[in-house]
Order: structure tokens, then C-alpha cells, then sequence
């Protein structure tokens, strides 16, 4: 089991949904393992089917993406289920110290050229379309804040104005990331380079170095307010790149050549500005275009039983689950209980869309506590340790399944038996629960009975979970006909 929580973000990876009343039925299998669970005979042991009612929300609370976090770059025109996107970056590299001087001799240094260095750490969607990207500068009057973690969607309250084009616009092949960049300064892979006008890199190696534009990073960042990358959306592309920007592969570098004093002989040489964590102010504007959409059809601000229900990492859509009549569930012991939930696949799109756009990796179950107006993890069943979440034994980790007609579809299936337990015998609170795919994101943990006297807020960060924006799926809901989200429970009476 992987240790996915971090004193600060802590990472969590499991999760879904929930059910309401049904018969008894025999089953012979469990989606989830089974070596203690007794053999059903229909008299001391029993397993039903309860039913859950699911409808589907857009989630507004405010997905952040923090400086270590990959970055999403690029458009998705084309996704019919789930609509459109477009990301795009803002960000600082500077001199690593201050007061900061080009090496060599000012006297005879000579200009070369400019190039922006972003590290690719991958994409979500289709690479076989390619992606056009246009670098500009950030107007000095809408700085970066270097102390703020800005929201995907912050362009709802904050707007940075862009004042000029740093360079050409270039078309990025997603298909040849991984050709290598072999020169004097670079040995890499996994670069996207742009190579800017003549005229900034003699801004920064000669104007700035003349003035006092490096004599500290406050006098910088009054000379120039950073980058913006950002894709074209009138295309056929349909990709979001990952980028990093705290990576050794982020730079902006200039070229350059000068002699020492009464040399014949010149020096090509490179300065590096980078990327500071500390010092740095980015932001990852990521914006979903939903309407027209299958999911705009199905997503609600108010109770709606639906069929269909959406999943797609934050900046997303989450399900919300309710289980009538748990509470008034006579006593038992409660072997398993599993919620089981599968994908509904596309027939029209599965050849291209549904192999492009890819479910999230791991789903979320939360309960939500309505008196708090906060997400907690499921009483007795999501539980933390020193080594971590117990996301291997909860569930919420993608798993792929054959059923007759296709011969992949995904699914998530989540072990709640003590939270069951809870309820039937002791009359534990039955929550209204929520399926999400997180990112950065928070939840309320209370430690599992008898020891849940406190509960403390725990974060979660991508390591653990997904991506910004990598992944969405459609599942089938509580009243599905085939692919019926549902919750299986294995019982004896006592």
C-alpha cells in the first residue's frame, strides 16, 4: 500500500457510492475479495441488492494547483460527453539570486537568441492531432501574486491581461515528446521549446542588464511580469499537456557570446532564469465549456434521480448518493458490503473518444455532513495510519472488467461493511454520500469507532489521486437497466 499522505496535503484515493432497498437475490461472487466471507446458502447467509438514487452536480468549490503540481496546457474541442476545455499558463522564471549579472564581458557580449524551455511530463486525450501554442508577456498592471494559490477558474475574479507576443506561434507533436534535444547546453527529452523574438533576448541580456531591472527580485518583476502560454481553440486538437514548471526542465534561456579582455577568441555562452517554488507566481487557468454537452443534460442544482451520472477530475462534476431506508435496517452482521459501479460505455464514440479520454485513475467516496457542510471521510472504512490511507482495501482504484458486448469497460467498487455495520446495529448517522475524481482537495477524517471523538481536516494532493483534469467518465446510475450502480450486501441474521 502506498503512502500517499503528507503532514501538509494529504493524499487521498478511494472512494463512491451508495444504495437503497431491494430483495434478497443469490449471487455468487463479490467484486471485492472474499476469502472470509461464508459460503451463501440462502438461510444462514444471505446477500441482497439495495438500490441507490444518484443525480450529478457541477462541483464550484474552487480546485487550487499548487507550484509543484503538473499544469494543464492545451484545448479538448471534441468531447461529446463531457464538452469542452482549454488551459492555459502564467508564470515567473527569474535569476536564482539577486543582484544578478550576465557572465562575461558586457563590452563585446553579443545576442543570440531567446528560448522558452517547459518540461512535458505527459497529456490527457488524443495525441495525433497537434497543438498550436502562442507565448505572450503578462501586462505589468495584472501581476502574479507569488504568495497566492490560484484557483483553476479564477479568471472569474482575476483577470491577466496579456500586452504582446513573445514569438511565433508552434505547433507541438504530442506523438514526438520523447525525441531527444542534443546540443552543447542540453542532453533532454520531453521539452517544448519556443524560440522567441530577437528583440527579448536583447532585452534581457543587454537593456535589463544595463539598468537595475536584476538588482532585486522587486525591481524584476516591475521590468517584466512573466509569461502566458496558450493554446489555439479554433482547432482539431483535443489534448491537454502536463507541465511542470518546479522541473529542471523549465527555463527561459539566453544565448550569447563574448570575449575576456584583449581575447581574439569568443565564448558562447547560456544564462538560465528559472523557476523558484519560494519566489515564483504562476497560474493554471483551466475553464470546462459543458454546454451542449450529454453531461450538461443530466448535471442539476436540485434533486433529480437519474439513470446516467458524471464523474471528470477537477475542475469537475461530482455524483451525489442517497440510501432510503438504510437507516431502518434491522439488525444484522454485515459480511460485505460493497458499492459497485461501472462505466457506461458510448457505442458512437467508443472507437476514438472513449479510448482518448480516459477514466480518472481513482474515484473518491465521502460522505457529506450536511451539518458541518463538509466532506468526511465513510465512518469505519476510510482510514488513515502512519503509512497512510487504506485506499487498497477501501477501493476507488480503477479497475478494468469484461461484461458480454464489450471487452473493457471501467469500474470502481468500494468496501463500506463497517460503515454498514454501524448503522444497523448501532444507528450510526446514514450520510448522503458524493463520488469525485480530486485533485487538491480536503476532506473532514474521524477516526473509525470507538474512537472517533475528533475529527481533523486532512488534504490531498495529486500524488495519491489524479492529475488536474486527467480523466472523466460516465457510470451508470441507480435506475440504469444494465449498468446499475448498486450496493451489494452479504449478511447473516442474527
Amino acid at each position: 500500500m502506498h503512502s500517499f499522505f503528507t503532514l501538509r496535503r494529504i493524499v487521498i484515493s478511494s472512494i463512491f457510492l451508495i444504495a437503497f432497498g431491494s430483495g434478497c437475490t443469490r449471487i455468487s461472487s463479490t467484486d471485492i475479495g472474499s476469502g472470509l466471507i461464508p459460503a451463501i446458502d440462502g438461510v444462514n447467509t444471505r446477500d441482497t441488492l439495495l438500490d441507490v438514487i444518484t443525480d450529478s452536480f457541477e462541483d464550484t468549490d474552487s480546485t487550487r494547483i499548487y507550484k509543484g503540481d503538473n499544469h494543464l496546457l492545451g484545448t479538448i474541442t471534441n468531447d461529446p460527453i463531457f464538452g469542452k476545455t482549454t488551459a492555459s499558463m502564467f508564470f515567473e522564471l527569474k535569476p536564482g539570486s539577486y543582484p544578478y549579472y550576465i557572465p562575461g564581458n558586457k563590452d563585446s557580449l553579443v545576442v543570440d537568441s531567446a528560448v522558452l524551455i517547459v518540461s512535458y511530463r505527459g497529456f490527457y486525450g488524443d495525441s495525433t492531432q497537434p497543438l498550436r501554442l502562442n507565448v505572450f508577456e503578462i501586462d505589468k498592471n495584472t501581476p502574479l501574486n507569488i504568495f497566492n494559490a490560484y484557483p483553476a477558474n479564477y479568471a472569474a475574479s482575476h483577470n491577466f491581461n496579456l500586452v504582446q507576443s513573445l514569438g511565433n506561434s508552434i505547433n507541438v507533436d504530442i506523438r514526438r515528446m520523447g525525441d531527444s534535444v542534443k546540443n552543447r547546453y542540453e542532453d533532454a527529452t520531453n521539452q517544448i521549446r519556443f524560440r522567441l523574438n530577437a528583440s527579448v533576448a536583447k532585452r534581457f541580456l543587454k537593456d535589463y542588464d544595463s539598468t537595475n531591472a536584476y538588482i532585486s527580485d522587486s525591481a524584476f518583476r516591475t521590468y517584466f511580469a512573466g509569461f502566458a502560454i496558450t493554446a489555439n481553440t479554433g482547432t482539431s486538437a483535443n489534448a491537454l499537456l502536463k507541465i511542470n514548471l518546479a522541473d529542471t526542465n523549465t527555463k527561459f534561456a539566453l544565448y550569447y557570446s563574448s570575449s575576456s579582455t584583449g581575447a581574439t577568441k569568443r565564448d558562447t555562452s547560456v544564462a538560465y532564469l528559472k523557476f523558484s517554488t519560494s519566489y515564483s507566481g504562476d497560474a493554471n487557468l483551466v475553464l470546462r465549456d459543458r454546454s451542449g454537452s450529454d453531461a450538461a443534460k443530466h448535471l442539476t442544482t436540485t434533486a433529480k434521480p437519474d439513470s446516467l451520472v458524471y464523474v471528470q477530475t477537477t475542475p469537475g462534476t461530482y455524483v451525489r448518493i442517497k440510501i432510503p431506508g438504510l437507516q431502518s435496517m434491522s439488525n444484522r452482521i454485515i459480511h460485505r458490503a460493497e458499492l459497485i459501479t461501472e462505466q457506461v460505455p458510448d457505442d458512437a464514440n467508443l472507437p476514438t473518444i472513449e479510448t482518448q479520454m480516459l477514466p480518472p485513475k481513482i474515484l473518491l467516496l465521502t460522505a457529506f455532513d450536511s451539518a458541518r457542510n463538509s466532506k468526511r471521510n465513510i465512518p469505519n472504512d476510510y482510514i488513515l495510519s502512519s503509512s497512510g490511507a487504506n485506499t487498497a482495501a477501501f477501493g476507488g482504484y480503477l479497475v478494468s472488467k469484461s461484461v458480454p458486448g464489450y471487452d473493457r469497460i471501467a469500474s470502481y467498487t468500494f468496501d463500506i461493511s463497517r460503515y454498514i455495520q454501524g448503522i444497523v446495529t448501532r444507528k450510526d448517522t446514514s450520510f448522503t454520500l458524493r463520488l469525485s475524481a480530486p485533485s487538491n482537495d480536503s476532506l473532514l477524517y474521524t477516526p473509525p469507532y470507538p474512537g472517533n471523538t475528533f475529527s481533523q481536516t486532512y488534504y490531498m494532493s495529486p500524488s495519491g489521486g489524479n492529475d488536474v483534469g486527467d480523466g472523466r467518465i460516465r457510470l451508470g446510475g441507480g435506475s440504469h437497466t444494465r449498468f446499475r450502480m448498486r450496493l451489494r450486501i452479504i449478511f447473516s441474521r442474527i
